[in-house]
């Protein structure tokens, strides 16, 4: 037979559980305001893009063509000169050697 003690611990344990369940809802409302009034204000914020003032290079005509199928550039392409410093670079290998144990021997074809 449960006692005074059992029905005054099972009344607050509803209790809790109740105020628990109240404030998840409280929470939850209040998130779901928040995303309604946010989706609002970018709706109400939407401007057109900006546009852009046009760059004075389109002023230049470009060079004449010239009979052979070349396409004209203005100004001329120049050849790519690499920095001095990096042009031992390519010759060294990214890796040290393989020791000699790791390396296999040589695939005999069939």
């Amino acid at each position: 037979m449960p006692g005074p003690n059992d029905k005054r611990r099972l009344k607050r344990d509803l209790m809790v559980a109740c105020s628990l369940l109240a404030a998840g809802a409280v929470v939850s409302g209040l998130s779901l305001a928040q995303i309604r009034a946010e989706s609002r204000m970018q709706t109400a914020q939407a401007t057109q893009p900006l546009q852009g003032t046009p760059s004075g290079d389109q002023d230049k005509t470009p060079a004449e063509a010239k009979p052979g199928g070349d396409r004209p550039t203005t100004p001329a392409p120049e050849p790519a000169r690499p920095d001095p410093q990096t042009r031992g670079a390519a010759t060294k290998p990214a890796l040290p050697a393989a020791p000699a144990e790791k390396i296999a021997p040589p695939i005999k074809e069939k």
